[in-house]
């Protein structure tokens, strides 16, 4: 029964992985790209880490879709 246990959370493929891995690594040494304007660094981790998954969903890598807001889904 140990070996069966159930995975949760999210999927994410190994280029996803390896996105994500050197977009943090680019924001550590302040070089990654933020969109443009008045502060176009990334600063927080988390930004980031949006920004590795969002260049690997243009890549066609495996990563789920973004999340919706919960206004949207509790309006039916």
């Amino acid at each position: 029964m140990a070996n069966q246990r159930k995975s949760r959370g999210r999927k994410y493929g190994e280029s996803a992985r390896k996105n994500v891995r050197s977009a943090v690594h680019k924001a550590k040494r302040g070089k990654l790209k933020a969109g443009s304007g008045k502060h176009p660094k990334a600063k927080s981790r988390k930004q980031a880490i949006a920004i590795g998954l969002s260049e690997a969903r243009r890549k066609g890598a495996k990563v789920p879709p973004k999340r919706r807001s919960s206004k949207r889904r509790s309006r039916s």
